[in-house]
């Protein structure tokens, strides 16, 4: 897993904390459809509605992108990878991200 890590481009996806705050970003993953809003593009705080978790905007933090164990690319996300959110102090993993893109204002 390190070798894949290491040898990732990183250009199939976003930094969270590269956008502006109030930016909004779509990410389609295997399972779902996830709306992001970015309140806070420093700390990752950001409104999440999509999937079992977030079926209405809710305030959460992305921790990153990650294949589901410890490594992680932090406030990332990434295609083929899992986004992870923190929900009042809980992981929350989306299944594989399948595309994901900017919001155009």
């Amino acid at each position: 897993m390190l070798a894949e890590w290491t040898s990732q481009k990183w250009t199939d996806g976003i930094q969270v904390d590269e956008l502006n705050d109030s930016e909004r970003v779509i990410a389609e993953t295997a399972n779902s459809i996830y709306e992001i809003t970015v309140i806070c593009a420093s700390t990752g705080d950001v409104l999440v509605r999509g999937g079992k978790c977030f079926p209405e905007q809710t305030r959460a933090q992305i921790i990153g992108a990650s294949w589901g164990g410890p490594t992680l690319k932090v406030s990332g996300i990434y295609t083929g990878m899992n986004v992870e959110f923190r929900l009042e102090g809980q992981r929350v993993v989306t299944s594989p991200v399948q595309s994901v893109k900017i919001v155009p204002a």
